[in-house]
């Protein structure tokens, strides 16, 4: 059983977009492929967890009970999808994470740091998450990328603290779920969903799942609800890179992401944490 996260959040998050968006007063747009994608989903009988940015369920409410009617996760995906080792967010974090509580009544366990940005100088971050019954998280990636990467981290699944994000510690109170990576032209890379599925050769990307499945490991995956909405993603004029990683085989990814989940059974990290006991 292999596990699906879908961050949910907005064109105008994307860490490569910021960069070159000249205004704040940007509207969300891609909240409107919600139906589309839960539709694809009960399509597919797959169950996702719904890493969702907390400022979307303010704006539109409607967007939490649907996810939940369909049987789906709701997780932790910042307020406003900020990278955890912003300049004073340490600071704001708690009252984040009170503010989710508050708008979810309480129902997310699980939590992904917005573009994988936890890291040692970020690390005070499950302290904080093991403090409010946060059970699980997803932010490591095995590999070095030019934005995020832990490359010496485990894996596999493991116990994670503030003191040791790499390999299991004992004392830990919260499950780290690494994403998964892959040997691609001598090189360690990310495998998980996102620009690699649109960019590696599906092959590459199922070869890496059955390694995974025959040391009983399971494969963790993320998608971008604007991956899977191209048709609502905006147009934007980005330097080459970030216009290549942001546009690469757009209109492609459901249809992957699609071909793997007929191949592979996915399902979201709370019913996959809850059948593993």
């Amino acid at each position: 059983m292999n596990l699906l996260g879908i961050d949910f959040e907005e064109w105008y998050h994307l860490e490569l977009v910021q960069r070159h968006i000249k205004t704040a007063d940007n509207k969300p747009i891609i909240v409107n492929g919600i139906d589309k994608i839960l539709d694809w989903l009960r399509k597919n009988d797959t169950f996702a967890t719904f890493f969702t940015v907390g400022e979307l369920i303010k704006f539109k409410p409607e967007i939490l009970d649907k996810i939940l009617a369909g049987g789906h996760e709701i997780g932790f995906h910042t307020m406003h999808h900020t990278r955890l080792d912003s300049l004073n967010f340490k600071e704001k974090f708690p009252e984040e994470i009170k503010n989710f509580h508050d708008i979810t009544g309480g129902k997310s366990k699980g939590f992904r740091a917005p573009t994988f940005s936890l890291n040692d100088s970020s690390s005070w971050v499950i302290d904080v998450l093991a403090e409010n019954n946060y059970k699980y998280d997803s932010s490591i990636v095995p590999a070095k990328t030019r934005l995020y990467g832990v490359p010496d981290a485990q894996t596999k699944p493991y116990k994670i603290t503030s003191k040791e994000i790499r390999k299991n510690d004992p004392e830990g109170k919260m499950l780290e779920f690494p994403l998964l990576t892959t040997r691609f032209l001598g090189k360690t890379m990310p495998a998980c969903g996102g620009f690699y599925i649109r960019f590696l050769p599906l092959k590459t990307i199922e070869k890496a799942i059955k390694k995974n499945e025959t040391n009983d490991i399971p494969s963790s995956f993320y998608i971008h609800s604007w991956e899977l909405t191209p048709e609502l993603m905006p147009k934007l004029s980005l330097p080459f890179v970030e216009s290549f990683i942001t546009y690469h085989n757009l209109g492609k990814t459901m249809s992957r992401l699609g071909n793997l989940i007929k191949k592979f059974k996915f399902t979201s990290f709370e019913k996959f944490i809850f059948n593993s006991k």
